[in-house]
């Protein structure tokens, strides 16, 4: 794993997307630093943070988007399938890489509380559980960009696809919002969810018969619910959206609240994809 760790930092470090991913980051941080802490006089470091945040948008597929399917596309993903190291570290190495570059950001960041504290008082357990925080969520959105390029063998897919990911997750609730609350407005929306989900599961499994099963089951599942218990689907939309929200968790530490939910949905988002990347590299290795 540290051989594959060494070697994607290498590859960052050598390569103009390391230097670009630090310097827009930091440049983003500085500037909101500047306008939501220092010109406004906000002793609030996660003011900053939270403008920063819809960033992620094309941060997250700057940094992602060849982390898998660069090796797909050059063929050298056999190599590592065919090496003595298993599966799972080789995903791990390349995880914590995307996962340094990002602490190194997070390690710089630290530096501003300290500097906010030389015009005022500062409350220091909320910056920090803040910063805590923005590296818990910037951790889970890699995790979703980690799978996505493990799913193709193009880098541009794979960036387009992690960026309508992100802003879906990000707008994920003013969405949500716009929509209709009625129980057919719901049976739509699920309805093109669970499609969505299959055609994810086909991609891992290569199973078409498995994939068409679920999608059945799945979609008269939800028709039978929607004839039997309409009631049981009355602003379901805006509820599952709210929930899918990765950003909306950050509100809480930003206002004073270090939620130890967050907390745990951020490392489950982590691990779920982690796991779900694993087992789509090895569906490929045995196809």
């Amino acid at each position: 794993m540290l051989a594959i760790y060494k070697k994607e930092m290498r590859t960052y470090f050598t390569s103009i997307v390391g230097y670009l991913f630090l310097a827009f980051f930091l440049a983003l941080i500085g500037l909101y630093f500047y306008a939501q802490n220092l010109f406004s006089a906000s002793p609030n470091f996660g003011y900053a943070l939270g403008g920063v945040m819809m960033f992620f948008i094309l941060l997250v597929p700057m940094v992602t988007m060849r982390i898998m399917a660069e090796e797909n596309k050059q063929k050298t993903d056999q190599l590592l399938y065919t090496s003595p190291i298993s599966i799972t570290k080789v995903i791990l190495g390349k995880y914590f890489s995307i996962l340094s570059m990002f602490g190194i950001v997070m390690l710089i960041t630290c530096i501003y509380p300290p500097l906010m504290g030389q015009y005022g008082p500062v409350n220091y357990k909320q910056s920090y559980a803040c910063i805590f925080a923005f590296f818990l969520m910037g951790a889970a959105y890699m995790a979703i960009g980690l799978f996505i390029s493990a799913l193709t063998e193009s880098q541009a897919f794979a960036a387009i696809m992690t960026f309508v990911v992100v802003i879906i997750s990000v707008f994920a609730s003013q969405i949500a919002i716009l929509m209709p609350t009625s129980a057919k407005t719901a049976w739509l929306v699920f309805s093109v969810l669970i499609l969505a989900l299959v055609g994810i599961s086909y991609v891992i499994m290569h199973n078409i018969i498995v994939s068409v099963l679920i999608a059945i089951l799945s979609e008269l599942a939800l028709f039978i619910l929607y004839r039997s218990v309409p009631d049981a689907l009355e602003g379901a939309v805006l509820n599952v959206f709210s929930w899918f929200s990765i950003s909306d968790r950050f509100t809480d530490f930003v206002y004073g609240e270090f939620a130890i939910s967050a907390v745990v949905y951020y490392i489950s988002y982590c691990v779920l994809f982690v796991f779900l990347t694993i087992q789509a590299v090895k569906k490929r290795r045995w196809s």
